[in-house]
């Protein structure tokens, strides 16, 4: 049934100004950087975590990973993330399924963000069948989309498990075969340059409605459905943690995805196999530590887990979109990045697992 021609018009009012995602490439947040390294409070540690992000850059031996939890793609922090990849800046990246696939996919499929107007009563957006996350609007039906365009790439896979790693490498595949309705987003770059992404949590996003479909379908018909194997994620990270030696995590938010990256470490001792501590660790959050949390823990503490060096590592206790474009454009504008030998870390599967061949070559 067609919706009442005056709640179509309203929705197209609500969802009229859409989100820009800011280019770190059109301006030059050094100068700004470089003040506020004179300065305290917030600012200095942004600018410290700027300069602790541009010498792991500067670090021939480290590779760099990113981890994102939250909304800050939704919000206009896309195509930064997109750029990391793009230029070489990030090998490896870790996320919630929100950020890769019902903000990333989901524009990729032709879809928008929009500002919200925050004078909405919520019960109405739900009768438009709008989603919002704080002051951003998605349209749910777009979001649905999404659902049934991972059900259908399900249906086309072979069934079995599978890592998240591996499963959205087929997304990014997918994408460039013709169906991308936006070109470069970060699932089709990350395709294209062999960067892995994880996502450990992949069916909290619209990816878990589209493999719950095709897994009850395929039930009912009697035949075999693919799933996801949380285990092979942490492998396979574990794989790269590995292989990379010296690493850095650039980490927005925390949750799951800082968790995830930090536990390499120790998930490769309990293999028997040396591995060392994150080098460089920047955090940005808004987490209060009295509660014992803050998104898993402060990175001083993360150091006494075995997971963190405390050298090079920065809190940054700010909301993410109002300070990852200045580190994130002071890097570019530095342009260590010009001096990286790409990873390509996607190159270590199919060929075998590097903790596996790190322990026969130990017997």
């Amino acid at each position: 049934m067609n919706a009442p021609v005056q709640l179509t018009n309203r929705k197209a009012e609500l969802l009229s100004n859409t989100v820009e995602h800011v280019d770190i490439t059109a301006w030059d947040a050094r100068p700004v950087i470089d003040a506020m390294r004179k300065m305290s409070f917030s600012s200095r540690d942004t600018a410290r975590a700027a300069d602790i992000f541009n010498a792991a850059l500067e670090d021939k031996s480290c590779s760099t990973w990113l981890t994102l939890a939250g909304s800050t793609s939704a919000a206009g922090c896309m195509h930064v993330y997109r750029d990391l990849v793009k230029f070489n800046m990030i090998d490896a990246i870790v996320a919630t399924g929100a950020s890769i696939v019902d903000m990333d996919f989901f524009e990729a499929l032709g879809f928008k963000h929009y500002q919200a107007d925050d004078q909405v009563d919520d019960n109405v957006l739900r009768e438009h069948y709008i989603d919002r996350i704080y002051d951003t609007y998605i349209d749910e039906e777009e979001l649905q989309a999404v659902d049934h365009t991972i059900y259908d790439l399900c249906n086309q896979l072979e069934p079995r498990p599978y890592s998240s790693r591996e499963f959205i490498w087929e997304m990014g595949r997918w994408l460039t075969e013709g169906n991308a309705r936006k070109p470069d987003s970060l699932v089709e770059l990350a395709y294209r340059h062999g960067v892995p992404i994880f996502c450990p949590a992949f069916s909290d996003s619209s990816a878990g409605f589209g493999l719950v479909k095709h897994q009850v379908e395929q039930m009912k018909a009697g035949k075999p459905y693919l799933s996801i194997d949380s285990a092979a994620d942490f492998r396979e990270l574990t794989d790269v943690k590995i292989a990379a030696g010296a690493t850095g995590l650039f980490m927005v938010g925390g949750g799951v995805p800082k968790n995830f990256a930090q536990d390499t470490v120790v998930c490769a001792e309990i293999l028997g196999i040396e591995a060392e501590m994150h080098r460089y660790a920047v955090q940005i959050t808004v987490a209060d530590v009295r509660d014992g949390a803050c998104s898993s823990s402060t990175l001083k503490e993360a150091a006494s887990w075995g997971k963190v060096q405390t050298t090079q590592e920065q809190m940054v206790f700010a909301e993410g979109t109002t300070v990852i474009p200045m580190i994130m454009s002071d890097a570019w504008h530095r342009g260590a990045w010009r001096q990286r030998e790409p990873r390509n870390w996607a190159k270590l599967f199919g060929k075998g697992h590097v903790a596996e061949q790190q322990l026969a070559k130990a017997a």
